[in-house]
């Protein structure tokens, strides 16, 4: 009886997969694997992209180099969170998502009028007699855009494995004569490990495919693999070439999750000796 109930509880979700997941993977995978002009099957798309390999890790390295600041700058805001009073958690936990409930073009957006040639930046260091900087269209500004937008993915799911720690475990730690960082290094770390290969693939994901902040923070020598996917699908009019790098992303999205599964699905992590 329960099995069956279970069964029919996960029913929509199933449904929902199939009709908004796998049909649209399967839809990708046929137009990367077929040709735009007799339908039939072929490599050729696959072939084509070895001209966009330099992008593609370009944009690789930009989103790991982005996924690092991330960790940088979350990693200490989610240990204080976790070990603040119970009231001030929910409220710090809701400063964190609250960026997350305004337009994602409109965080973007405003980085532009901070950093645009007479923005505010510019006019705060022209005020202060450095001068005015290039501060928009090159690659700094494309990475300063990814942090800003995905830092939370990094902080929300390393306070969730951070709080989760048995403070019974640091209160041995210091029995034995652990100082504060050896507690760190020995104990919270490597029980923290999980959240953080959880907060790089989230960061990562939706880094390495993404165009709007290139298009609007980056230089016309910025160009990441999810410009040249957008254009294949907008201007380029070959979805075919535009689907076929979707699959090389949506590989790597599956490799990247694999990873984050093998090594960090274990939440109760390890302790290093």
């Amino acid at each position: 009886m329960k099995k069956n109930n279970s069964v029919l509880l996960s029913t929509p979700y199933i449904i929902w997969m199939v009709v908004f997941t796998l049909i649209p993977l399967c839809v990708v995978g046929y137009y990367a694997l077929t040709d735009p002009a007799t339908g039939e099957f072929t490599l050729q798309n696959i072939h084509s992209l070895n001209q966009y390999w330099g992008v593609l890790w370009e944009s690789i390295l930009y989103s790991l180099i982005s996924a690092f600041i991330c960790l940088l700058l979350g990693y200490p805001v989610a240990y204080y969170i976790a070990h603040c009073k119970p009231m001030t958690q929910k409220m710090l936990y809701m400063l964190v998502m609250l960026p997350m409930c305004m337009s994602f073009l409109l965080r973007t957006l405003a980085w532009v009028g901070l950093l645009q040639d007479t923005g505010i930046l510019n006019d705060f260091l022209e005020l202060i007699g450095i001068g005015r900087k290039q501060l928009i269209r090159t690659p700094g500004a494309v990475i300063l855009g990814m942090v800003y937008n995905y830092l939370p993915y990094m902080i929300l799911p390393l306070y969730s494995t951070i709080v989760k720690i048995d403070n019974r475990l640091i209160e041995a730690a210091e029995d034995l004569g652990c100082n504060s960082v050896q507690v760190f290094r020995k104990v919270v770390l490597p029980l923290s490990v999980p959240g953080i290969l959880s907060g790089i693939t989230m960061v990562f994901v939706p880094a390495v495919s993404t165009f709007y902040i290139s298009q609007k923070l980056g230089g016309t020598d910025t160009v990441l693999i999810g410009d040249v996917i957008e254009r294949q699908f907008k201007q380029g009019n070959n979805p075919n070439l535009g689907a076929a790098l979707s699959l090389v992303l949506m590989v790597l999205v599956f490799v990247c999750t694999g990873i984050m599964n093998r090594f960090g699905a274990d939440e109760e992590g390890g302790v290093i000796a």
